[in-house]
């Protein structure tokens, strides 16, 4: 019976360094979890034999249990390596099947899909041309190249603090190209449906203390400037009435709609004993903008960033979670599949329930232990020595009864 017990010993040890030796080999693969091996005895089944009296037969490999707990995360400062915190696996599109992986270095195919370096697609909430993201179901995510759409300008706000001791102006009617009409202006850029811009003014003419009238115009230099409002201030220099108005500019020259009508905004504006000057002027209208890069944020948004400064979701990426993560199937290459053992998997966005956070510009590192798995390996040695050296002492007993 020794030799049975030694064979199964030897091939349990045997499948105890494979296992070592493939978390040491994976020691530098980003997102690698380590295995560890798990073993039970074995008894022959007699339904004759007394209970106390049983003697075992050996060991089997019963599983390799895979150790998931969080490895360490690195900044590579790449956009599209994203590292998971937490729980939870990549969704990857393979061929139409759905496969999990918690390696996340991705790049841009020459499609523009989001892919890993086996071609798989990474999954998650595909954004509209407005960058509102759809989370009804995951689609493979890409990178769109076409560049985002103009926006008109709607509103325009201003600040100012106009001198309660200014004169009036010497030269009257008010007219643009007269700075002794008015006593002070500024001017801003707007947009029209097209992004073309044109320059938009604002003067200010003092009637009498607490009163003042505003005129704005369009082109550069301004041919159309007409009064929109008269501001009333109170004795303290705030403002009372004529602080928000509509007015219109003609066309631009580059087609965009005509009359473009917006809202001009003095909420802020004060008339205090001071230098007349603008603190503050802002417009809501930008031209179109070609891509310049992209980031990930820890909810998984995929942001966009753009020439005009403005920024948009391009998407989102989902992660998966299992009850039971050891029941998934290894596919090698870092990939997993659900089995019935596993459960369906739990698709959400990162950092919701029991969903981990990602990191842009990180992956997530091994989480083999190399001075852990060193002592293991030493151990499984000397646990396949042993069982070798029981073989040898069943021989020398045989050879003893054949030499009686």
């Amino acid at each position: 019976m020794g030799y049975q017990q030694a064979l199964s010993g030897l091939s349990g040890a045997s499948s105890d360094l494979d296992v070592i030796g493939n978390n040491i080999a994976n020691a530098n693969t980003v997102g690698f979890k380590q295995g560890s091996a798990q073993f039970a005895d074995m008894y022959a089944s007699s339904m004759a034999t007394a209970v106390n009296n049983q003697i075992g037969i050996g060991s089997r490999l019963s599983e390799v249990q895979q150790q998931f707990s969080q490895g360490t995360i690195s900044t590579t400062n790449q956009a599209l390596d994203v590292a998971i915190n937490g729980n939870g696996f990549y969704q990857l599109s393979s061929n139409g099947s759905t496969v999990y992986s918690r390696n996340g270095v991705f790049h841009l195919d020459n499609t523009g899909k989001i892919v890993n370096s086996a071609g798989l697609q990474l999954m998650g909430y595909a954004a509209d041309s407005k960058g509102v993201v759809n989370s009804a179901s995951t689609v493979p995510l890409s990178v769109p190249t076409s560049n985002i759409a103009p926006s008109a300008t709607t509103k325009v706000q201003t600040q100012f603090n106009l001198n309660s001791q200014d004169a009036t102006p010497t030269t009257t009617p008010f007219d643009a190209n007269d700075a002794n009409s008015y006593n002070t202006s500024t001017s801003v850029d707007v947009y029209d449906s097209l992004g073309g811009t044109q320059k938009v003014s604002v003067y200010f003419v003092k009637n009498s203390t607490g009163s003042w009238d505003a005129y704005t115009g369009s082109g550069d230099p301004v041919a159309n400037a007409t009064k929109i409002s008269t501001l009333a201030f109170d004795n303290s220099g705030n403002l009372q009435s004529g602080g928000k108005v509509s007015f219109s500019i003609p066309n631009g020259a580059d087609g965009g709609a005509t009359n473009q009508t917006m809202t001009m905004d003095f909420t802020g504006t004060t008339q205090y004993g001071a230098k007349s000057g603008v603190n503050n002027v802002i417009q809501d209208g930008y031209t179109s903008g070609e891509l310049t890069g992209f980031s990930v944020g820890t909810d998984g948004t995929l942001t966009g960033n753009y020439s005009n400064g403005k920024t948009q979701a391009l998407g989102q990426i989902a992660i998966a979670n299992f009850n039971n993560q050891n029941g998934l199937q290894n596919l090698g290459g870092n990939v997993f599949a659900q089995t019935s053992a596993s459960g369906a998997p739990q698709v959400s966005v990162p950092g919701s329930t029991n969903h981990g956070m990602l990191q842009g510009g990180a992956v997530e590192n091994s989480n083999v232990d190399l001075t852990s798995e060193l002592v293991n390996l030493i151990t499984a040695q000397r646990n396949y020595q042993a069982n070798a050296q029981t073989i040898k002492t069943q021989q020398t007993v045989d050879q003893t009864l054949i030499n009686l």
